[in-house]
Parts: C-alpha cells; sequence; structure tokens
C-alpha cells in the first residue's frame, strides 16, 4: 500500500529504516494548529523519537518535535505535543490488528506536503536485531560497489 510523495520532503526519519524492517505505510494527515504548520513549513520538525500509538480507535503520533514558529508570539504551541493522525477507519482498525502482534510498531518515516496539507507517510514496523542491521548494511555496500564499477566501466567505453 506504499504511496507516492508528492512535493519536497521537510522532515524524514532516517533510523527508521535502520532499526526496523517496515512492512507496510501509510498515508496519514496530520491534525495541526496555525503556527505548527508555519513551522512545518519553515523545516522546524524533527521524527527522530517519535512513534505512533493507538488510543480509543484513534491514531497519535507522539514525540515528534514541532519547533516554535518566530512570529506565533503567545499563540505558539507546545513543541512535543501529541498530534491526532487521520486515517481512514479500515485502515486504522487494520493497523490496530497488525501492530498488537509482539515485535511490531507505528513508526513514522517522513512528513511533506500534498495540496497545501501537511501528509506523514507512517509505517507497520518490525524491530531488527543487531545481526539483521549488519546484514543490511553489508548488502548496500556491496550494492554501491557493483554500482561504482559499473560507472566506471561505461566512462571507460
Amino acid at each position: 500500500m506504499a504511496q507516492q510523495t508528492e512535493g519536497r520532503v521537510l522532515a524524514q526519519n532516517k533510523k527508521a529504516r535502520h532499526d526496523f524492517f517496515i512492512e507496510e505505510t501509510y498515508e496519514a494527515g496530520l491534525a495541526l494548529k496555525g503556527t505548527e504548520i508555519k513551522a512545518i513549513r519553515e523545516g522546524r520538525m524533527n521524527l527522530k523519537d517519535s512513534f505512533g500509538k493507538i488510543d480509543g480507535g484513534e491514531l497519535f503520533l507522539h514525540n515528534a518535535h514541532i519547533g516554535l514558529y518566530e512570529h506565533g508570539n503567545q499563540f505558539n504551541h507546545d513543541p512535543l505535543r501529541t498530534r491526532k493522525l487521520l486515517l481512514h477507519r479500515r485502515e486504522i482498525s487494520k493497523l490496530i490488528g497488525q501492530s498488537q502482534q509482539p515485535g511490531y510498531s507505528i513508526v513514522p518515516l517522513k512528513v511533506y506536503i500534498k495540496r497545501g496539507k501537511a501528509k506523514v507517510l507512517i509505517g507497520l514496523a518490525k524491530g531488527k536485531k543487531q545481526y539483521d542491521k549488519r546484514e543490511t548494511l553489508k548488502q548496500k555496500d556491496a550494492q554501491r560497489e557493483m554500482d561504482r564499477a559499473i560507472r566506471s566501466r561505461m566512462k571507460g567505453e
């Protein structure tokens, strides 16, 4: 169910693909306050330690840091507040069933703007063991070496 992202990526969780196997992805809307969307458009968002949690049949984003908007004065928001993620009911119920399994969690992968709205690409993730992480790094290095060899061979012709 992977969706293509439109527009520019404003925040990305690069550590998520290193620490987890991403099994499925969903595109969710973000319920934001006025100063939050302005701060996100300025690139003041960090997804480093954030996670999704289902509470009362609704999905929430925890620990996502959105920096303060410079011109927000007293109307500024709390940078670490819990934000609601907007998904269809059937997607939430599917996530409830899958995330209850041991070793699975909901992880935000990236935030971007699509048709003027802030969207979050969330993934159903299964934790990697240390040896899985090493194996992934070996595969990346091998692929990089093959690409480098192909490029150098193409330049030689």
